[in-house]
């Protein structure tokens, strides 16, 4: 019964209306966002090339080597951040079998969470136009090429043009965003499902959700190993990229400190006649629940006796 004593049909107006379309569509919505993003991103992979910044032969921060091998390749980057997270989310369905919805919202979260992650990376690789360390191994500069002056991305000899304009996509660095992203997003799930906040919670589930950021880290520091990023750029791309993923997170589960964190939000109690998308807070949550009240004020009884030793007698 919602506080104000209406129930959910008494709804009206534009507000009742949106509210139950919403209920119905949820979350086909959600899913066609998804696919605006992947459309998004595509685009952006096909017609789009980075802002070109000037940049001088002499400047020692982008005088680093061009690693033919990585450490950490594009494909590997998508099967540790992205293939390896959904395959224990679908082991963790396999064995805890959980309904329908929870396992719809809980995919849905993770690939919105790798693929805003992405469009958003991408969108700023480009408007910066930031020169990666290993530029200059790139661009292969033509001979006669002034050393202490600004000069233009034409002064390349590079005829890979993949490999000329990804020196120009230095940040923020999108092996950090994606791998904070995918891994990240797990990590709090892992977190939510075992209450590793929960007061007195064991040191071996905290570790267990912690593992997926410390594999997101690794990935990270990679680049710097490579001399694809500087330190700014990893920095910049593991906090989009975690930021991200508690944002898709947060939006079908409560926080990690509430006493149902494993357990998404009901999706008949995400529309109210107080507004489109009210959802109770976790104290709501807690108060609605059959017995919680009883359990948290006690009998009179209880609370006379609290009464009677709350104050120390006089002498």
């Amino acid at each position: 019964m919602p506080r104000n004593g209406l129930s959910r049909q008494a709804q009206s107006g534009v507000s009742g209306a949106l509210a139950r379309f919403y209920q119905r569509s949820f979350p086909a919505v959600d899913y066609l966002a998804l696919g605006c993003i992947v459309a998004g991103w595509v685009l952006i992979q096909l017609f789009v090339t980075p802002f070109h910044r000037l940049f001088s032969l002499d400047n020692k921060a982008i005088q680093y080597p061009f690693a033919v091998v990585e450490r950490v390749p594009v494909v590997w980057s998508i099967i540790y951040a992205a293939a390896i997270p959904l395959g224990i989310l679908l082991l963790w369905t396999v064995v805890f079998r959980p309904n329908r919805y929870k396992l719809q919202v809980t995919i849905l979260g993770f690939l919105i969470a790798l693929m805003l992650t992405s469009l958003l990376t991408d969108i700023i690789k480009n408007a910066v136009g930031r020169p990666r360390p290993d530029l200059i191994s790139r661009c292969i500069p033509k001979k006669g090429t002034s050393g202490n002056a600004l000069v233009a991305w034409t002064v390349c000899n590079q005829t890979n043009q993949h490999i000329l304009q990804e020196g120009w996509r230095s940040f923020p660095s999108g092996h950090s965003s994606f791998s904070f992203s995918g891994l990240g997003y797990l990590s709090f799930f892992l977190s939510g499902q075992m209450h590793v906040f929960k007061p007195r919670a064991d040191l071996c589930r905290c570790l267990v959700a912690l593992v997926p950021f410390l594999c997101a880290l690794m990935i990270a520091i990679s680049r710097l190993d490579d001399y694809r990023h500087d330190v700014y750029d990893v920095t910049c791309g593991s906090i989009l990229g975690t930021l991200v993923s508690y944002f898709s997170y947060r939006r079908y589960y409560p926080s990690l400190r509430s006493m149902t964190c494993d357990t998404p939000y009901d999706r008949e109690a995400t529309a109210s006649s107080e507004g489109f998308y009210k959802i109770p807070s976790d104290e709501e949550q807690q108060m609605q629940e059959p017995g919680v009240g009883s359990q948290r004020w006690g009998s009179e009884a209880e609370v006379y006796q609290l009464a009677e030793t709350s104050f120390p007698r006089e002498r």
